[in-house]
């Protein structure tokens, strides 16, 4: 399996077009893993889980 590409809300939105308001709503829904917080504060997410959310909510 591949090693997941761990990024902050600001990066995932960059890579997807995702608001990163939507991103941490999916957090706390639990529709994402939470990957903890990095040194500023932001939240982790993997970046792989990011993009299979967002082509399952476009299919």
């Amino acid at each position: 399996m591949d090693e997941p590409i761990i990024v902050d809300t600001a990066a995932a939105h960059a890579a997807t077009g995702v608001a990163p308001g939507t991103l941490r709503v999916w957090l706390y829904r639990r529709h994402l893993t939470h990957h903890g917080r990095d040194a500023a504060g932001r939240d982790l997410v993997d970046l792989a889980e990011v993009q299979a959310r967002v082509a399952a909510k476009a299919a």
